[in-house]
C-alpha cells in the first residue's frame, strides 16, 4: 500500500482489510488518500461482498480518511446482452453504491459498454475492444484491429504428395503443394494450439497452416498463390 502511495498510484480497494490498511496509512500520512471501491456485485471474484457494504454502511468511520474517486464492480455475462444477469448486476452496483458515500460509479468494461447507456454510469473501461476485438458474437464487430502480426518468408519449397510437414509429421500432402516457411511462432505469440484452425494471409487470401506451429516459425500452404506474386 505504501509503495502504491508513494508512486502516485490509486488503489482499488477489494476488502475490510485493504480499507484498514488504506485507513492507517492516511492517519500516519496526516492527509486523505484516495482510493477506488471494487463491489462484487454476483460474479464472486473481487470486491466486498454485500455485507462488507452493509458494515460500511452502519460503520462509517471505517472510511474516514479515504476519499472515495470511484465505486466499480464488473459484469460477468457482458459478452451475451440476453442474460438477465447483467440487468440485475446493475441493479445491485446501484443498490450497494446508495448505502456508501456518494462518487461516480463504474460497471462496463469492453463488452459491456455495449450493452447500452444504462450500463455506461460515470466511467467505463474499456479493454480488450482497444484492440478491435469484438465486444459479443451477437453482431457485426463495429471495431478495427490497431495491431497485427507480421512476418518474413524464409524459403519457399515444392512438396510432393506424400510429403509431410513439422515436428510429429501431422500433416501429410495429398498431392503436389508450395508451401512457405515464414518467421513467426509460438515464442512470438501465436498461439501453438490453434495450428489445426490457424492461418496467414497475403494479399487477402488465406493460408491454411500445415503442421505443428514451432517456436520461431510455421508453414503455410501457398499453393493458391501465383508464382509471380512469390517475390511481391
Amino acid at each position: 500500500m505504501e509503495d502504491c502511495i508513494r508512486s502516485g498510484l490509486r488503489p482499488v480497494l477489494n476488502s475490510l482489510e485493504q480499507i484498514s490498511q488504506l485507513q492507517s496509512l492516511a492517519k500516519q500520512l496526516d492527509r486523505p488518500l484516495d482510493a477506488v471501491l471494487q463491489l462484487d456485485t454476483g460474479m464472486s471474484r473481487f470486491g466486498l461482498s454485500g455485507a462488507d457494504v452493509q458494515r460500511l454502511a452502519q460503520e462509517p468511520e471505517r472510511l474516514t480518511g479515504i476519499s472515495l474517486s470511484l465505486i466499480m464492480s464488473h459484469l460477468a455475462c457482458a459478452d451475451t446482452p440476453e442474460n438477465p444477469a447483467n440487468a440485475d448486476q446493475l441493479r445491485t452496483l446501484q443498490t450497494y453504491a446508495a448505502l456508501l458515500p456518494k462518487a461516480p460509479l463504474s460497471l462496463a468494461a469492453s463488452s459491456g459498454i455495449f450493452l447500452g447507456e444504462a450500463f455506461h454510469q460515470s466511467l467505463v473501461r474499456p479493454g480488450a475492444a482497444l484492440y478491435g476485438i469484438a465486444p459479443n458474437t451477437s453482431g457485426p464487430n463495429p471495431l478495427a484491429p490497431v495491431v497485427r502480426l507480421q512476418a518474413h518468408i524464409l524459403q519457399i519449397r515444392q512438396l510432393s504428395k506424400g510429403d509431410r510437414v513439422g515436428y510429429g509429421l501431422t500433416w501429410q500432402a495429398d498431392g503436389p503443394r508450395r508451401v512457405a516457411t515464414i518467421a513467426t511462432g509460438y515464442a512470438d505469440g501465436f498461439a501453438r494450439q490453434g495450428a489445426a484452425k490457424g492461418c496467414a494471409w497475403f494479399r487477402g487470401q488465406r493460408l491454411p497452416l500445415l503442421g505443428r506451429v514451432s517456436m520461431d516459425s510455421m508453414t503455410v500452404d501457398i499453393s493458391a498463390i501465383p508464382e509471380a506474386d512469390h517475390r511481391g
